[in-house]
């Protein structure tokens, strides 16, 4: 079974439309490991890719999941899919390894036959009928999601805050709203606009009080400064509205939404959870904070230096971003060249030399970081290990996958050990397949620390040998607790 589960892989790194997960070291070879949320979906575009790839469908799924799920998932696609068009199913089921043109009559039979076997009657493997409570087919391959997803790295970070109160997210969520309203075209989109701004509007009058009421004493004054410029910023929205003035729509919203993320932060009062002792004494980001980078792109001519302005989240993953902020301070990341750049990510942090790791001047041993994941609900992180491996496959991740620069960390090729995080760090471009937001196989098995929320388009022209000239921290060094590059002086 090792010998035929290590085939299976060997054959999945081959197929070429599927993006290896992130791993530390450029030098090594990342499998295609896939966990047991997958949907259906794409078992249906790998089967079609198996054609071209030399990889057979039986290997790629053997990859995903267990023999007996394995069988469980064929059963009902071939039943359900055949149902509806299995002739092409089968045809590219029986297809030899590689695309072909010529024509099988034997093939055709097969599957016109196995097609009608599968229109009158559904196969049952030789599985006893039982009488059970109606449920989901397969439900631990499923991942229900619930509403569009959200994919504003401002709008992440603001729902990605640790308070409770009603009163100030019903005045965001109107607000975040105009973004799709906008996707209407032409001045058609105003209408939303404006239905959303009168319920903003209708939501800060009714719950002004309780939104005071959550903020702590001392930030008391500066948020009522805040709501009053919000106020006023939402009357000169319905005044654009009304002057069907549809380009100057989002910069006001941007302005106001600041104003409410603003709020939003002088309502947490302290830090909100105790970091497990094991953790406690390594550098620890107790809030959030913001860097700019500064890379020097090569090959571009329209573009020589970009600034990337980051927001790292410490409230969601201290321990992780509290190890890159204190990276930054070293100094760690100046003049290291981009080391991944195919579309999928853009990877850096491998030093040279044999290490593939920050090593510690202190103790002479690479300095690793545990796999850190805020579930949304929970009240503190997962810590050491995946959603998957404690079978949570429905959760949701508090900072997700879901922004176009999001930043997490990358682990060694070994890519089962969850806790060997160390220096390498990866930002993702591409939605695909396999990472369609707010349902991706990236979601609780990396960790997400922050998002890119300036010029993050940017990040695309990126290659490989572009220089990272500098990262500086612009804001929230005050929140790093336990920094070690002081200790190192």
């Amino acid at each position: 079974m090792a010998a035929a589960l290590a085939s299976s892989r060997c054959c999945c790194s081959r197929l070429s439309p599927l993006p290896p997960l992130p791993t530390r070291g450029r030098r090594s070879v990342a499998r295609c490991a896939l966990p047991g949320q997958v949907s259906f979906s794409f078992f249906l575009g790998a089967l079609r890719r198996s054609r071209y790839s030399g990889c057979r469908f039986s290997s790629l799924v053997g990859d995903c999941i267990s023999p007996v799920l394995m069988t469980k998932v064929l059963y009902y696609e071939l039943y359900l899919v055949g149902t509806l068009s299995s002739v092409t199913f089968l045809t590219l089921f029986f297809q030899p390894m590689q695309k072909r043109n010529s024509f099988s009559w034997k093939e055709c039979a097969v599957s016109v036959a196995l097609s009608v076997g599968l229109i009158t009657s559904a196969p049952t493997l030789g599985w006893e009928a039982q009488a059970a409570p109606l449920q989901p087919v397969v439900p631990d391959v499923s991942v229900l999601i619930s509403g569009p997803p959200i994919k504003d790295p401002g709008a992440l970070l603001r729902y990605a805050l640790p308070i409770d109160n009603k009163a100030i997210r019903e005045v965001q969520k109107p607000l975040e709203d105009i973004t799709d309203s906008l996707k209407v075209a032409g001045v058609r989109a105003l209408d939303s606009v404006e239905r959303n701004v009168k319920q903003a509007s209708r939501a800060l009058s009714n719950g002004r009080n309780l939104i005071l009421d959550g903020l702590a004493e001392s930030k008391r004054a500066n948020g009522q400064e805040l709501l009053d410029k919000l106020a006023v910023g939402l009357e000169e929205l319905q005044r654009i509205v009304e002057d069907r003035n549809r380009d100057a729509v989002a910069p006001k919203q941007k302005e106001l939404l600041q104003y409410v993320g603003t709020v939003e932060e002088d309502m947490v009062d302290g830090f909100p959870f105790e970091i497990p002792e094991e953790y406690s004494n390594m550098p620890l980001l107790k809030g959030r904070a913001a860097v700019d980078m500064k890379v020097k792109i090569k090959d571009n001519p329209n573009l020589e230096d970009c600034v990337f302005r980051i927001v790292l989240d410490g409230y969601n993953a201290p321990v992780t971003a509290g190890n890159f902020i204190d990276l930054v301070e070293r100094k760690f990341y100046d003049g290291m060249e981009i080391q991944r750049a195919d579309g999928f990510v853009v990877q850096t942090g491998d030093p040279e030399g044999p290490a593939e790791g920050f090593i510690d001047p202190g103790t002479g041993k690479p300095r690793t970081v545990p796999l850190e994941i805020m579930v949304d609900g929970d009240k503190a992180p997962v810590y050491g290990e995946t959603l998957e491996d404690l079978g949570r496959y429905k959760a949701q991740t508090k900072l997700p996958f879901n922004a176009f620069g999001t930043m997490a960390m990358a682990r060694e090729a070994s890519e089962f050990d969850a806790n060997s995080a160390s220096s390498q760090v990866f930002w993702l471009l591409k939605e695909s397949e396999l990472t369609p937001s707010n349902a991706n196989i990236l979601d609780g098995r990396y960790a997400v620390f922050g998002y890119v929320t300036e010029n993050e388009d940017y990040l695309a022209d990126l290659k490989v040998g572009d220089v990272i000239e500098s990262i500086q921290v612009v804001s929230g060094l005050d929140n790093l607790v336990n920094p070690s590059y002081k200790i190192v002086g």
